[in-house]
């Protein structure tokens, strides 16, 4: 009986160990199908980290697929900065190349007058000043009043000139016409007071501008100045403080001195002042760029040395103080606006030769020189004057 029983237990025992083996097949199956769907499932190309163990050629293929498919913004950046940086440079080396040239050409220029077309060494006087004082055949009432007051004459004005090393000539050209009563009539003149520069130029109103160039290239030949001046014969001058105003700018190198000033285009042809290339200059209304004043300006000696060797180049437009200023205008030149140079003539320099502070130059804007100045001279020179005495004791 116990035997029976015995049996039947372990009968009972088989069918359990049966079933717990068949569940445990059945979890390991399941436990093998969910980490087959969580390690063998295909892979995430984004994912990180496929990307980071991808081999390392792989990963440079991305990186160079990726550089080629979007250029950085910064990259254009450095590109301008670069071609900004170019730009400047140019402009710099632009304007080396400009200066040495104009060095040059001053240095050409000189070796050009020192040596004479027959090849014969021609030596030019040294002086500090040399002022040209613009004249025309119907002024000599104009230069009799000059010669009466602020210019030296005879023997002092030569005395000026050996120890002062200060030039004062009345600038002159020619008539159309050889041997022309009015060039006969000059000579006689300066036969008298020695103190005419004859230019190679037909003299005439709306010539001024060669005038001018003609006037630099001659004073240039003939005296290696540190200055030239340009001044009309009805402007006061006081020798004294123009002396010492240039002086003041002596050792600076392309000096360009005067009253500056910008006045209008003006392209109506009935004015006085009609400007043909106006166009040039931009809208109506435009004004010119700045530029000394006509009736007295002063340049050094490498921009009257410049004006020399290029005058066949150089353009003239309708009015010479324009076309003075548009030769320098491109230049690296110094100018240089000194309000003593266009004084008016009848309180303005009075009134500032009481306080001692003399004028270098006094003229009425309205008549573009002292009005009425065969007449007026006299009276401003004694009014405005600095006294005889002044030009010996400056000190150029």
């Amino acid at each position: 009986m116990k035997a029976k029983n015995g049996a039947a237990v372990a009968g009972e025992r088989r069918p359990v160990v049966s079933r717990t083996i068949l569940l445990l097949c059945v979890c390991s199956f399941g436990l093998g199908m969910l980490f087959t769907d969580q390690f063998g499932a295909t892979p995430d190309l984004k994912s990180p980290v496929v990307v980071q163990r991808r081999p390392q050629e792989g990963e440079l293929q991305i990186k160079s697929e990726d550089f080629v498919a979007k250029t950085k913004p910064s990259d254009d950046r450095d590109v301008m900065g670069e071609v900004t940086k170019t730009h400047e440079a140019i402009q710099y080396l632009d304007k080396s190349i400009a200066t040495l040239q104009m060095e040059l050409a001053a240095r050409r220029s000189t070796q050009e007058l020192l040596g004479g077309t027959d090849g014969v060494r021609k030596e030019r006087k040294k002086a500090s000043v040399v002022i040209g004082i613009n004249t025309a055949f119907s002024s000599k009432k104009r230069r009799d009043s000059v010669r009466a007051t602020w210019m030296l004459q005879g023997e002092k004005l030569k005395k000026l000139e050996e120890e002062k090393g200060i030039v004062i000539r009345f600038m002159i050209g020619h008539s159309p016409a050889a041997n022309n009563a009015l060039d006969k009539a000059i000579d006689a003149e300066d036969a008298i007071h020695h103190d005419f520069l004859r230019l190679d130029h037909v003299e005439g109103y709306h010539k001024l501008t060669a005038k001018t160039k003609t006037f630099f290239s001659t004073a240039v030949a003939s005296w290696d100045a540190d200055f030239y001046v340009k001044v009309d014969d009805d402007v006061h001058v006081n020798l004294g403080a123009l002396i010492n105003t240039l002086g003041r700018h002596k050792l600076k190198p392309r000096v360009y001195i005067g009253c500056m000033k910008s006045g209008p285009v003006l392209s109506d042809k009935t004015s006085k002042y009609h400007e043909p290339e106006f166009w040039k200059f931009g809208e109506d209304g435009n004004k010119y760029f700045r530029h000394a004043t006509g009736q007295l300006y002063a340049i050094s000696k490498d921009l009257a040395t410049y004006i020399s060797v290029n005058q066949p180049l150089l353009h003239k437009f309708a009015n010479e103080d324009v076309s003075l200023g548009a030769w320098f205008i491109g230049l690296d030149v110094e100018h240089i606006d000194d309000r003593e140079m266009c004084c008016g003539s009848e309180t303005d320099c009075e009134w500032k030769a009481q306080a001692g502070n003399v004028c270098v130059a006094s003229f009425d804007w309205r008549c573009s020189g002292v009005c009425n100045p065969v007449e007026r001279l006299k009276d401003v020179h004694s009014r405005c004057g600095e006294g005889d005495e002044a030009i010996w004791s400056t000190s150029f």
